[in-house]
């Protein structure tokens, strides 16, 4: 006889159970260890959203030292205008993370939604400050692959 033996719904069960007893097949109510690639898309989002911050600041109260002028932008908008953009960025991308952290699913949602806008502002911002949008850039696509896998499992860690 083998270790293991057939149920009635198919469901493989340990030779130790009884033929007349219940045997019901475990499901996954714990979370695995991918809640933690979750966690670090919060954090990542809280700091794209203090980097968001810092681009915003320097846009608003020192525009000079950007390489381009605004015209030289994809978007002539003058660094004023951009400034408040990255604020805005921020200040969102730092709540959802604090919201991602909690295992909230509007905060999953929208923080997906945020790093997709981030990403293409700092595209369009690109030629002011090359580096620091490519670095955006590359924390926002790590935001979108944290959130988008296993985020389900946050609400029951």
């Amino acid at each position: 006889m083998s270790d293991t033996q057939q149920s009635t719904t198919g469901a493989q069960r340990p030779a130790s159970y009884g033929a007349d007893e219940p045997y019901e097949v475990p499901s996954r109510s714990r979370p695995t260890a991918w809640v933690g690639v979750v966690l670090f898309g919060g954090i990542m989002m809280e700091m794209v959203g203090g980097f968001q911050l810092i681009q915003g600041f320097v846009a608003l109260f020192k525009d000079d030292y950007y390489l381009v002028s605004p015209n030289g932008l994809v978007i002539e908008v003058n660094y004023t205008a951009w400034g408040w953009t990255h604020l805005l960025l921020g200040v969102v991308a730092i709540v959802t993370g604090i919201g991602v952290m909690l295992g909230k699913m509007w905060a999953r949602v929208l923080g997906i939604v945020i790093a997709v806008v981030s990403a293409l502002v700092n595209i369009a911002f690109l030629s002011a400050y090359p580096i620091w949008s490519t670095i955006i850039i590359a924390m926002d696509v790590l935001v979108i692959y944290a959130l988008a896998v296993h985020g389900r499992e946050t609400g029951q860690a």
